[in-house]
């Protein structure tokens, strides 16, 4: 949920310290802080509570010189979030700093015997009780810092991902890694470190992704070593990475969101290239065809997933059920891990997450995994642990999502399932060729079409002004339009703090009806769909006592047209693609919404991109 980055060469430290940080800040923003060494036997540690300009601000007269040096930028986990808190941490002895992404779950028996050897703590962190114990077990014995880090890691139960530096041997810096993601960067200047390859590709584009319970030592002369924590050595290739520096930039948009909400069409346009082929009439998933038999056979699938993606995945649900009759459930990983759920070999089981490091989700694989499911990945950061974790899978190739309230992720996730489900009906011999030529001409058609809801920006923003100081929403939808009421509800309360929820549009007169007066604004979702005639019914259970109604309907609607208050417009597509369409003026919604508020739609309180913590 952190962000780390490191360096260690000839360069300064800072500037890329100060910058990779601004670039991960969308994995915290509770606090940040940097530690160097501008000399042997000197270690400076500066932080600040709340965001990192609040850090740069306050270093602005201070020594920021040294060749080495690690800083991170927090979600708190243990500890308010207050400057206290704020990492690096610093061991007793001053001689020791670290920075750390994860959870230390038997903290409070270590702090016990740490306390219980004279060390005295100074913020209520786990992360603190680590650098201690480290400190600990380094000056007991003549060892490395690497061998006092492997030590101490073996006494730990959690996740971490940690960088440590030392005062009095300041040519290396040590991490290590078990379940939270770390990305070693090398170039001609010197080694980079990171949470992912965002800080550190506009300096360099080839990386190592560390495993689970290996430790890296970097050292000043350009040189690593690797080992587990039981000294052996760990081999790794050097992956190339591409990412589009632009895309980690606004680009003249005044935040990342509404960047991300325009980047739309190209995105699906790429995360179609070379997989939508209209001149073959194929659909090309690689994974579908280098696995056709396990996937042919599967019992049944299981989609695993967490928020947004959850979403993605009930729509891949029904594309899968639709287009290739086999069963699907959609489990929140959270609760799947948890539960004692019945996997069986030849059952599939899907991982969505747009990080590829969500931590439930990446558990709950582990677990069916282990009960002889084949797991297949879907996501968006190449090298990520659910990709290597994976026996297959597909990226979504809609390139960095910095915004936290995922956009573009929904809609690639979207995407790539139907290109999968399709992909299958076809090895199935359920998609003739007719369907698929229409299947794939819609799928060409996306960018366009999303391009035409976007021209009505203007529109909704003014519509979002009448709803700025609402406190509740009621979103409705059927069939594939359930998931985007969802999605659409999820969206308002991530980042406008208003309290929205997402229901079936049948399943209204079950309860949530009793909600309905002229102050609660219902977002239906009213597309000409096979259930079209159903949705209007609910549209005047909801108008006869005096709701407000916002609908999106299929351009050139009449009918509801006539009973809602507004009507956005979108273009029509085939009914299992529509999620897609019609999230597009929902995200648009929320983004102006809280704008409207003054809200920091990029960094919305509480939350964090990528969730690598229970």
């Amino acid at each position: 949920m952190c962000g780390i980055v490191g360096y260690i060469g000839k360069g300064q430290a800072y500037p890329v310290l100060i910058n990779g940080l601004n670039r991960l800040e969308y994995r915290g923003y509770d606090s940040a802080g940097v530690a160097m060494i501008p000399e042997k036997g000197t270690l400076n540690i500066y932080k600040a509570a709340g965001k990192v300009k609040q850090l740069e601000d306050s270093v602005k007269n201070c020594n920021i010189e040294g060749h080495v040096g690690i800083a991170h930028t927090r979600w708190a986990t243990h500890g308010a979030p207050n400057k206290e808190n704020a990492h690096p941490h610093c061991s007793m002895s001053g001689r020791l700093a670290l920075v750390h992404n994860g959870i230390i779950e038997n903290y409070g028996v270590l702090k016990d015997k740490l306390t219980e050897k004279g060390y005295v703590f100074s913020s209520t962190t786990d992360t603190e009780v680590l650098v201690q114990l480290i400190d600990y077990i380094y000056g007991a014995g003549d060892m490395s810092l690497v061998a006092a880090v492997q030590l101490a890691l073996k006494e730990v139960i959690g996740a971490y991902a940690i960088a440590v530096i030392d005062r009095d041997n300041p040519d290396m810096i040590v991490a290590a890694r078990k379940s939270s993601p770390l990305v070693i960067g090398m170039a001609e200047d010197g080694l980079y470190l990171a949470s992912d390859a965002t800080p550190i590709v506009e300096y360099t584009n080839k990386v190592i992704y560390l495993d689970d319970e290996e430790v890296a030592c970097l050292n000043m002369d350009g040189t690593y070593r690797i080992v587990d924590l039981d000294n052996a050595d760990c081999c790794h290739e050097a992956q190339t990475v591409a990412v589009n520096i632009g895309q980690l930039q606004k680009g003249g948009f005044p935040h990342f969101m509404i960047k991300e909400i325009f980047d739309q069409p190209e995105c699906l346009a790429d995360c179609m290239r070379g997989r939508v082929l209209k001149d073959m009439n194929k659909i090309v998933v690689s994974a579908v065809i280098e696995n056709r038999d396990v996937l042919l056979n599967a019992r049944r699938f299981i989609i695993v997933a967490c928020g947004t993606s959850w979403h993605a995945g009930l729509i891949g649900k029904q594309l899968i059920e639709d287009f290739c009759r086999i069963p699907v459930e959609v489990e929140y990983a959270s609760e799947f891990r948890y539960r004692n759920p019945v996997i069986n070999e030849g059952d599939v089981v899907m991982a969505v997450s747009q990080s590829g490091e969500t931590a439930d989700t990446l558990a709950a694989i582990e677990m069916a995994k282990e009960k002889g499911a084949f797991i297949y990945g879907v996501c968006n950061v190449v090298g990520s642990s659910i990709a290597r974790a994976a026996d297959a899978g597909s990226y979504i190739h809609v390139g960095p999502e910095i915004g936290v309230a995922s956009t573009k992720a929904f809609t690639g996730q979207v995407t790539v399932l139907t290109m999968i489900a399709m992909a299958l009906a076809k090895e199935m011999g359920r998609a003739d060729d007719g369907f698929m030529a229409k299947v794939i001409d819609e799928l060409l058609s996306l960018p366009e079409k999303i391009k035409e809801v976007l021209a009505f920006d203007e529109y909704i923003k003014d519509i979002a002004r009448i709803f700025t100081y609402v406190h509740n929403f009621i979103y409705l939808g059927r069939g594939y339009a359930f998931p985007v009421a969802l999605e659409g509800a999820l969206k308002l309360k991530e980042i406008s703090y208003i309290h929205a929820e997402g229901y079936p549009a049948a399943e209204m007169k079950h309860g949530p009806i009793a909600l309905i007066d002229s102050n609660m604004p219902v977002v239906v979702i009213a597309t000409k769909t096979h259930l079209y005639d159903k949705v209007v019914s609910n549209v005047q259970e909801i108008k006869s006592r005096g709701g407000r109604i916002l609908a999106v309907v299929t351009k050139g609607d009449t009918v509801i047209k006539n009973m809602a208050d507004f009507c956005i417009e979108i273009p029509e597509t085939m009914e299992c693609m529509e999620p897609v369409v019609a999230s597009i003026p929902l995200q648009l919604l929320a983004y102006h919404v809280a704008a409207n508020k003054g809200l920091d739609v990029d960094r919305p309180r509480n939350l964090a991109k990528s969730v690598t913590v229970e």
